[in-house]
């Protein structure tokens, strides 16, 4: 089979797409052959050694894939060969062929298309934890969102819309406030033009905003924190600007504001049922028509440097998959 290998730490230059021997599963296990998997920025800091998770050199990249199961190990028994299904791996997705633990491979219908499929997982299901999970989003409340053009930041643009909330769309240029304004929201930031505590003032008559979902970190996060009302909830998704923020704690102290971690991964590995049940949840609305995956690139094996270079250096909108 195809793989894409990082055989040493290094930009997306230094990875290889070469023939391997394909993998068997063991115990608990089942082999998934990938259609398509998402590319994130996870992937970029993985090869580059500066994730939290570090696998094991050489490794194939890529954390997130949709596929339908090729073989099943030693007493695996809830799943069938051919049966489709979307997977968080951290590592290996971007193969023909991957391992994948039989209790993370979850379930898709035939009619959800493998593309959307692989689109969702992470940075959807990132946002919707962080909203629904840790930051209890409720209904009529303003929800900010940092990075809102790219993959975690535009799921959670449609989800905010989604439960009730007015959300406020901050990006970098006109072009990517262009789509958060198509994927509904309500009013749109440009913070390298506009002073984003002031833009956020004049949009909430001074009250400020319920919940912060950041994703970015560096310079915006200590002024987005000044710019909570009463009781916020600024939410810790990560750091794509490759600067992880100073944030004075007076400031949560006078607000009676909340800074929460978001590690969804984490949480859905830790909890199982919640993890399935978000799942779930995001697919029935992508049926319906409700929630609509943004897919702006596919790429080859072959590309999978440029793919990575494009999140890299931030010209994706929405997400970008990879397709064997």
């Amino acid at each position: 089979m195809r793989a894409v290998l990082c055989k040493a730490y290094g930009d997306p230059e230094t990875l290889s797409v070469e023939d391997i021997p394909t993998p068997q599963p063991g115990p608990g296990e089942v082999r998934v052959s990938m259609r398509a998997a998402g590319v994130n920025f996870p992937d970029v800091l993985m090869i580059r050694n500066k994730y939290q998770f570090r696998p094991p050199l050489p490794f194939s990249p890529g954390y997130e894939l949709s596929g339908v199961i090729s073989a099943l190990g030693p007493d695996v028994r809830d799943v069938q060969i051919g049966d489709p299904g979307v997977t968080m791996l951290r590592y290996g997705a971007f193969a023909e062929e991957a391992i994948v633990p039989a209790d993370r491979f979850w379930q898709i219908p035939a009619n959800l298309d493998f593309v959307t499929a692989a689109a969702f997982p992470l940075a959807y299901g990132t946002s919707y934890h962080a909203l629904k999970d840790r930051g209890q989003l409720q209904s009529g409340e303003t929800l900010l969102v940092l990075g809102a053009a790219g993959g975690v930041g535009l799921a959670a643009v449609q989800l905010g819309k989604l439960m009730g909330a007015t959300v406020i769309a901050c990006a970098s240029s006109a072009e990517k406030l262009a789509i958060c304004g198509q994927y509904g929201a309500d009013h749109l930031v440009n913070y390298e033009q506009q002073n984003l505590r002031e833009a956020v003032k004049g949009l909430t008559q001074g009250r400020g905003v319920d919940v912060l979902l950041d994703p970015v970190g560096g310079m915006y996060a200590e002024p987005g924190v000044r710019s909570m009302a009463s009781h916020g909830r600024y939410l810790v998704v990560g750091f794509t600007s490759g600067e992880i923020p100073r944030i004075p704690t007076n400031l949560p102290l006078l607000k009676e504001a909340s800074i929460v971690g978001v590690a969804w991964d984490t949480y859905s590995r830790r909890n199982p049922s919640g993890g399935r049940r978000n799942i779930a949840e995001m697919i029935d609305w992508i049926l319906a028509g409700k929630l609509e995956p943004v897919v702006s690139a596919r790429y080859s094996l072959a590309d999978t440097a440029r793919a990575l270079n494009d999140v890299l250096h931030r010209r994706v909108q929405g997400k970008s998959v990879i397709v064997p």
